[in-house]
């Protein structure tokens, strides 16, 4: 496991690692307090991981995510983790995705769950999820699994639960529910706070009054003048947040809006293509982005002021990740300043505003995304593989290798990032060449 996590890149640990780590492997309750993108995944997984026994075919750990995002994100860093084991089944259930096979692979048995509450309490109600034999309950981000009206399914599920169970969980604010729901959910916790211990130096946080007619031209301003490879934008809203992506697009921005209307292949697809480069905008809402773990984010812009102080400091959170150095814009106008203040005062410290770039930039022509993401209508069900994708776009000197980025084989279609001089001629290799024998249909998004 030591050699596995040096393999990953883990040379030192978190705060939040360093602290309770010890504790979880020590068989202890554990209530955390920290934000997205600060290892507490790792430091669970590792203790779920050294508790589990690989002979005892049962689940022993339920790994609960507020979003089907976050949920496949933890079971994708639990997958990682557990590679060096062998014979170790984990196994994602979320809403989102066809019930039916999800019936089936309970059936086959798992020793490790990662869900969402309502489609985890679904199953544990027909009687498809047995939790009788638990070892460990984890609670990610519980704070917005309540926000999000998760607290009765919480109540059903957790009560199907030995009450000798390990309870780990993780929240980034503190709000009384969470305090009144560790109480029943915890025995004599060991309580870690890192929030106000992590570092937000590496920072550029800039503060922007606008005229409220001007907010869109002022993000105009600051997106073409820095040019980031990739920006999350916030909205309070999900028609706020479904409007501006609209907007930017007009405008000739490569964006993408991220919220709850949209079903869960468009979400995917937005997030995909954010990822591996090939839209440089995602406009979301709070809960829509919440666990999305981005490397290497250039900038946050809250497009408008959250209406909670800590909302604010989790989305400036995204950038300035692991040691990386990014910028957060927030925009306010005068009858906002009220909130500025508030935020000030939560913070402990002053906000000082900044002028907006010149407005000779509104002239300058929108940036393109470096890549552009091509879709191949099969995948795992067909036996391809990252590498089948690889080798039919380099041979016979197609394409170099460093002009093929991300690759994600899902079960019924691929997707591939080309950069984009490349792109159509990928398309072209894809679509009247042969992947292992067969053609594929392909189209590039």
């Amino acid at each position: 496991m030591i050699n596995n996590l040096n393999d990953l890149g883990f040379k030192q640990m978190t705060p939040i690692q360093a602290q309770s780590l010890p504790v979880i492997l020590d068989g202890r309750d554990v209530v955390g307090q920290a934000k997205t993108g600060s290892g507490k995944t790792v430091a669970f997984a590792l203790g779920v991981l050294a508790a589990l026994d690989v002979k005892r075919f049962h689940v022993q750990s339920l790994i609960l995510c507020p979003t089907r995002e976050l949920a496949e994100q933890v079971a994708k860093d639990v997958r990682l983790l557990v590679r060096v084991i062998h014979n170790i089944k984990v196994l994602t259930l979320c809403g989102g995705k066809p019930f039916g096979p999800q019936v089936g692979s309970l059936a086959h048995g798992a020793h490790i769950v990662v869900g969402t509450p309502g489609r985890i309490e679904e199953h544990v109600r027909k009687g498809h999820l047995d939790l009788s034999h638990l070892d460990s309950l984890v609670l990610d981000e519980a704070d917005r699994m309540l926000d999000m009206g998760f607290s009765e399914s919480l109540e059903t599920i957790i009560s199907q639960t030995p009450p000798t169970r390990q309870s780990l969980l993780f929240s980034a604010t503190f709000p009384e529910d969470i305090q009144s729901m560790s109480e029943w959910v915890t025995k004599e916790p060991v309580h870690i706070n890192v929030e106000s211990q992590q570092s937000t130096h590496l920072i550029d946080e800039q503060f922007y009054c606008i005229d409220p007619l001007e907010r869109f031209d002022a993000l105009r301003l600051l997106l073409l003048n820095n040019k980031p490879d990739r920006a999350v934008i916030f909205c309070n809203t999900k028609a706020e947040t479904q409007q501006l992506a609209t907007k930017l697009k007009a405008s000739g921005f490569s964006s993408q809006a991220l919220h709850g209307d949209l079903d869960q292949k468009q979400r995917d697809r937005a997030l995909i293509q954010f990822e591996n480069k090939s839209v440089s905008m995602l406009v979301a809402t709070d809960v829509a982005a919440r666990g999305l773990d981005i490397d290497a984010l250039a900038l946050v812009v809250n497009y408008q002021m959250a209406r909670d102080q800590a909302v604010h400091v989790h989305r400036v959170g995204r950038t300035g990740r692991a040691d990386k150095e990014g910028q957060a814009f927030t925009l306010f106008n005068e009858k906002e300043r009220f909130k500025k203040a508030k935020l000030e005062d939560y913070l402990e410290r002053e906000l000082p505003e900044s002028v907006l770039p010149d407005l000779s930039y509104l002239h300058e022509k929108p940036f393109y995304p470096p890549m552009r993401t091509l879709e191949i209508l099969g995948g795992k069900k067909q036996k391809l593989r990252a590498g089948d994708i690889v080798g039919a776009l380099t041979a016979n000197k197609g394409i170099a290798f460093d002009h093929i980025g991300k690759i994600q084989v899902n079960d019924f279609n691929t997707y591939v990032a080309i950069t984009q001089p490349f792109a159509k001629a990928a398309l072209a290799l894809i679509v009247e060449g042969k992947l292992k024998g067969r053609n594929y249909k392909a189209r590039l998004i």
